[in-house]
């Protein structure tokens, strides 16, 4: 039987079970967002499992949902690309594919068309800091927003976990080793958070300290391999 454990958003390193500190019953400032569903998981190789917990969630097979594979930094992708050919293979019946590199585009509102009735977005792996350089503070990343604000459902893994997050860890240019980079600011759908991938895989154990060392408020969550959690609100359960 799978287990499933419910925590109130705290520090947290999962995959080291290292815990401090307590959200107060009091306090009401809102870490995730208000409305909707966030899926963050910590990189790997999807499981077919994981695959089909994300179709359900996104309320099933023919949820209108949208790949956005622009971490990986090609220059075009095709229909069946990652997770969207995933998606497909197990029945998905309403996959698109959105990617851009030019933020003039990422502007339009003909690019963001497919988001505006998406009930599902995903970002695929890579480097978190392409998917700053090409939507941050755009029409695209206001109408990401509106996914959430309309119930709907925002996942990504790797790259597109730690985008997630108001800090960008590991979001320098040159290479994924330096933590504290040329972009620090990720999308913030976790307000006040930093969020690591491939913990344990890659070993980062203590790698999150650097950032919390120079940034305290922030609450730093390291995620292993085909591990996640799925938040609502300022709760998360442990997948």
């Amino acid at each position: 039987m799978k287990k499933k454990y419910y925590y109130i958003l705290l520090f947290l390193i999962l995959g080291i079970n290292s815990c401090k500190g307590q959200v107060s019953k009091k306090d009401t400032t809102m870490v995730g967002p208000a409305n909707g569903t966030l899926i963050i998981l910590g990189g790997g190789d999807l499981s077919e499992s994981l695959i089909r917990s994300f179709i359900k969630i996104g309320g099933g097979l023919d949820a209108p949902t949208v790949i956005i594979p622009t971490a990986d930094g090609q220059d075009k992708y095709d229909e069946n690309y990652g997770e969207a050919g995933l998606l497909r293979k197990l029945g998905a019946t309403n996959v698109k594919i959105l990617h851009t590199t030019d933020r003039n585009i990422a502007n339009t509102d003909s690019f963001v068309q497919p988001l505006t009735n998406a009930k599902v977005v995903w970002f695929s792996g890579g480097r978190q800091w392409r998917l700053v350089d090409a939507y941050k503070n755009t029409l695209t990343e206001k109408m990401l927003w509106k996914v959430l604000e309309n119930g709907g459902v925002i996942g990504g893994s790797s790259a597109g976990a730690t985008i997630q997050g108001t800090y960008l860890a590991r979001g320098d240019t040159k290479n994924n080793q330096i933590m504290m980079g040329d972009h620090e600011e990720g999308f913030g759908f976790l307000k006040n958070v930093a969020i690591d991938q491939h913990v344990l895989a890659r070993n980062r154990h203590f790698d999150m300290i650097e950032i919390l060392t120079h940034r305290p408020e922030l609450l730093g969550i390291g995620i292993d391999e085909k591990t996640g959690i799925i938040v609502k609100g300022n709760q998360f359960e442990v997948i």
